[in-house]
């Protein structure tokens, strides 16, 4: 869920003046991101990818491909596009010798588990994605290793109901017989027994038991041992590690929210924002170069498209927005997908409002009686 809700949100490209936020012309970077991050991924299966590595391994790597670009002086190194490097495939490297240069740099050793080719990247070369559990700031632990008690419970949880479905819902039972068996016989009876019950095929059947013997059935109630329960715990306590809500996984019992916008206001709030903020602070480290940053370039998400509402409420949203001088016309169109007009950036208020600090300067020039 997390990768597909990281994989359908637009990456924008924006500029902070002294007049506010500007929507500016996308740099090499942002078109890479926007369009095709390398020749085999689109950008929503970039980003997904991405996730999805960083959720089970705790770490996601790109690698950032440049090419020196010649000019009249010198020249200067351009990005020619994006690949992801499989984390299980990848060793991180503290440099506290200064082997490869100055003294505590990271370097990203990659093994190509094709061609068993190794490749050494320092860190400005590759974007690193981790998870918030970390316990150095360096390397991310992957949520499966902080559930891995949860996991093994329900594993095993699992296979006693898989047996169960096998022996055709019919739980363990006691033999009872007068007489001695040797080790042969006995199993030879066990083996009979069990070939009538076992199995969904021999659900309902009648079993043939010997003449002084009898078959009595150990009374195990799936309800006893609350297996439905568990299974819903256990779902509940996976689904909270990676922040996922209750009613993400259709799970409405405890659901206090009347309606679907709160309930994506919260998953923004206290799932994806972190994760939004974490990737952010990294692609504009990464791929922006000194002066792109003093200028005061940076990349952001669109979180709008997890927020959006009913078209009713949208509308009445967005009117209230051109209305009160807030939006202007063209920016609420462009909100809902449609061409910009003549005249529509200018902002547009209600003439009877005026500034704060002017209240009352209409009467004081007016003369009593008039």
């Amino acid at each position: 869920m997390l990768s597909e809700t990281l994989g359908k949100m637009p990456l924008k490209f924006h500029q902070e003046t002294e007049k506010g936020i500007q929507k500016v012309k996308s740099n090499k970077a942002h078109k890479l991101l926007r369009t095709r991050p390398n020749k085999l991924m689109t950008p929503s299966t970039f980003w997904a990818t991405v996730e999805q590595n960083r959720n089970h391994y705790g770490n996601a790597y790109v690698w950032i491909r440049r090419n020196f670009k010649k000019s009249k002086y010198g020249g200067s190194y351009e990005i020619q596009d994006l690949w992801i490097m499989p984390s299980a495939d990848v060793r991180v490297l503290i440099d506290d010798k200064g082997c490869f240069g100055a003294k505590g740099l990271l370097w990203y050793s990659y093994t190509d588990k094709y061609s068993s080719e190794q490749y050494l990247f320092n860190s400005d070369d590759v974007m690193h994605f981790k998870t918030s559990y970390s316990f150095d700031g360096i390397l991310g632990v992957p949520v499966r290793e902080i559930l891995k008690s949860t996991l093994e419970g329900g594993l095993e949880s699992q296979n006693f109901m898989n047996n169960l479905y096998k022996s055709g819902l019919t739980a363990k039972a006691v033999l009872e017989y007068t007489g001695d068996l040797n080790k042969e016989a006995e199993e030879k009876l066990v083996e009979g027994f069990e070939r009538f019950a076992n199995g969904s095929k021999n659900s309902g059947k009648i079993i043939p038991v010997p003449l002084g013997m009898k078959l009595v059935p150990l009374d195990i109630k799936l309800t006893d041992s609350q297996f439905f329960e568990l299974k819903k715990f256990n779902a509940l306590q996976i689904a909270g590690a990676f922040g996922i809500k209750p009613n993400q996984l259709n799970d409405y019992e405890k659901s206090s929210y009347s309606n679907s916008e709160m309930q994506q206001l919260s998953f923004y709030v206290d799932t994806v924002l972190f994760i939004l903020k974490q990737y952010e602070e990294e692609l504009n480290y990464k791929l922006l170069s000194n002066n792109e940053v003093e200028e005061g370039f940076f990349f952001k998400f669109n979180e709008k498209v997890i927020l959006r509402t009913d078209s009713k409420t949208q509308m009445e949203t967005l009117s209230k927005a051109v209305n009160n001088g807030i939006y202007t016309p063209n920016e609420a169109r462009e909100y809902v997908d449609k061409p910009s007009k003549e005249r529509g950036d200018e902002l547009f208020m209600n003439g009877n409002y005026i500034p704060i600090a002017e209240v009352g300067n209409q009467y004081k020039n007016k003369k009593g009686g008039e």
